[in-house]
């Protein structure tokens, strides 16, 4: 008889149906309308409904399934009677046939914490560039991310209006990522990816420094990552601070399992425990392959200027 799934293989079936609600949430707030944006700290950081009633869908879903996790959530709410609309109870059956990374089967919930991102690429969301967007759950344990769920609730958004809406990838660290199809950028052409929103002169320096052959600005953390294991993009390159942990640990996940690699400018791994400051300081250096190539042409004043 198989041995019933370890809890990181049910917290990640669990995640996968939750971020698959939380995305249904996110079309479901733009079809009626109404997207009760606030302005949080300034113009281009933005809070929409939907963050609110993502973020609670997912934290109250797992919380209620798994009590002992840490969960770190991107919107701070005030406690409220959950409508039970936006609990999701459901386990991604598919998740709980694959064998758990031998290195992970003993953790215990108390042992991971959960980063979320109930709506990343907020600011795009409003403007109605729905292909940024995406779910992010991240799980870390002592310290690393090692599995991540992301929803992009729009994805075949401009594919007519038969298309199915909505997918979702995820991935653990020692099985692999699933739910897209891996490609890479043609040899020897050198695209950066970047944002769109948060433009500064040591962003444009850095990027300069890479002699792209082109550059994307796009909104997400997550969409930025998607681009580099579709072949749309060969480094994500954003030397500023601004991006938060939990704009980085799922996406991460997604591109280390393919053999990729996610540090902040200087090269240094980023840290997830749950005592650790939210920002990635050091800004965000992301390839999926030849890394080494732009983490050579980081400028050394880019460097000095972004303290980890």
């Amino acid at each position: 008889m198989a041995s019933s799934p370890t809890v990181l293989m049910r917290l990640v079936a669990s995640a996968y149906s939750i971020a698959q609600k939380a995305g249904t949430i996110v079309r479901r707030v733009i079809a009626e309308g109404d997207l009760g944006i606030i302005e949080k700290t300034c113009a281009t950081d933005l809070q929409t409904k939907a963050d609110r009633l993502v973020q609670v869908s997912i934290c109250s879903s797992l919380a209620r399934k798994f009590p002992k996790l840490t969960i770190i959530g991107e919107e701070d709410l005030p406690p409220e009677d959950v409508d039970q609309e936006l609990i999701e109870d459901g386990q991604w059956e598919e998740i709980l046939k694959q064998p758990c990374p031998s290195q992970y089967s003993a953790i215990k919930e108390e042992d991971l914490v959960v980063w979320v991102d109930p709506l990343d690429g907020t600011k795009e969301y409003t403007e109605g560039l729905l292909d940024n967007v995406t779910v992010l759950i991240g799980i870390a344990y002592e310290g690393k991310a090692i599995a991540g769920v992301i929803n992009q609730p729009y994805y075949n958004y401009q594919a007519g209006p038969d298309a199915v809406l909505g997918r979702t990838i995820w991935g653990i660290l020692g099985l692999g990522a699933f739910g897209f199809q891996l490609k890479e950028v043609p040899a020897g052409k050198h695209i950066i990816t970047t944002t769109r929103s948060h433009d500064n002169q040591l962003v444009r320096d850095c990027v300069t420094a890479m002699n792209p052959d082109d550059v994307l600005r796009v909104g997400g953390a997550g969409n930025k990552i998607i681009q580099l294991i579709e072949g749309k993009a060969s480094a994500y390159v954003f030397a500023s601070p601004g991006c938060k942990k939990w704009d980085t640990c799922a996406p991460e996940v997604i591109l280390h399992a393919v053999g990729g690699k996610l540090t902040d400018i200087h090269g240094n791994a980023l840290q997830y425990n749950k005592e650790v400051k939210h920002m990635n300081s050091a800004g965000v250096l992301a390839t999926l392959r030849n890394y080494d190539y732009y983490a050579s042409r980081v400028p050394q004043s880019v460097k000095n200027a972004l303290v980890p």
